[in-house]
């Protein structure tokens, strides 16, 4: 005879609140799954601050990510969707059954049969001297939010992939010449963004080097770089600095819990499966090769369906 199902109050809990978590709310709340979207209350997806999306299929014109999101989120809502803007401090097998999840949302403790780490990723810092000290003063990881106060300044992008170029091009709106500081001899970025880059007359290219100091008094004054080859040092003048080097994951609660690659990524198979029962991740979070929101979007809806199957197997068990 089948044991009893332990008492639990979710059969999901979604953490994070980016196109990947709200992928997999819509599904799951669609689905009748007793669900609970923690969307975080001191981090916010990258895409609510990307200026404009133009390749996400059905919206032709673009539209800005925070809009967008505000779609997914509407989308949601209409499913009943249970959301909470607070931040989950720990995940942990409950002490009386294996099957259960215990999640603490700052102050409380919910049951869970099965969890969808959605929690996505940061900008990565250069770790160059001046670059943490001028934060707010110069230095930016989003054009978005600061590009206005740099109106006919000079400014520095650093990285050669499709946000740097985008924000490149963004900038361009409001600075008298935009400096990408590369440290290859070519980009990384999409074709289209490429070709975008190299017509406009504001954007110059400084290709292999890299970015050794961020100077300045109270704000920014300029930056000084290093030739990868030779080594040589050279100064700019800039009055900002916009870095896009890269992502780091949120991932920190779950280093003891969950498989992660050298980087902090979550390891998992083709089916969005962690190396814990029960557990599934999706989007920026993850080790996967490309991270755009639709990919993001397409976890989430793929780690709904695995975690589904997973909690009718638990059911099926037990009743």
């Amino acid at each position: 005879m089948s044991a009893k199902l332990p008492q639990y109050d979710y059969d999901i809990i979604i953490i994070g609140g980016g196109p990947a978590g709200y992928s997999a709310g819509i599904y799951a709340a669609r689905a009748g799954l007793k669900t609970l979207l923690v969307e975080g209350a001191s981090t916010v997806s990258q895409i609510t601050i990307t200026d404009l999306i133009e390749n996400y299929p059905g919206i032709s014109e673009g539209i800005n990510g925070f809009d967008l999101m505000q779609l997914f989120k509407k989308q949601a809502l209409k499913f009943d969707l249970e959301i909470m803007a607070k931040d989950v401090v720990a995940v942990k097998k409950n002490d009386s059954s294996p099957i259960i999840w215990d999640v603490t949302i700052e102050e409380t403790t919910l049951k869970t049969l099965s969890l969808i780490v959605a929690t996505g990723a940061h900008w990565r810092n250069l770790g160059a001297p001046g670059e943490t000290e001028f934060a707010g003063k110069g230095v930016s990881y989003c054009a978005t939010c600061d590009g206005p106060f740099y109106r006919e300044r000079n400014v520095i992008v650093v990285g050669g992939g499709d946000t740097a170029i985008q924000e490149a091009l963004f900038l361009t709106h409001f600075a008298k010449k935009v400096t990408v500081i590369h440290r290859r001899d070519r980009l990384r970025a999409a074709g289209i963004l490429q070709k975008r880059a190299f017509a406009e007359k504001k954007i110059e290219f400084v290709w292999n080097a890299t970015l050794t100091e961020v100077s300045g008094g109270d704000f920014v004054n300029g930056v000084k770089i290093a030739d990868v080859h030779s080594g040589k040092i050279s100064e700019i003048e800039a009055e900002g600095v916009f870095i896009f080097v890269g992502r780091l994951p949120h991932t920190e609660i779950f280093r003891d819990l969950l498989a992660l690659d050298p980087t902090g990524f979550i390891k998992t198979d083709e089916n969005l499966k962690t190396s814990a029962a029960g557990i599934f991740a999706a989007g920026d979070c993850r080790v996967k090769l490309f991270r755009q929101v639709i990919t993001a979007a397409g976890d989430g809806a793929n780690a709904i369906h695995s975690a589904e199957l997973y909690i009718e197997d638990l059911k099926g068990e037990t009743y």
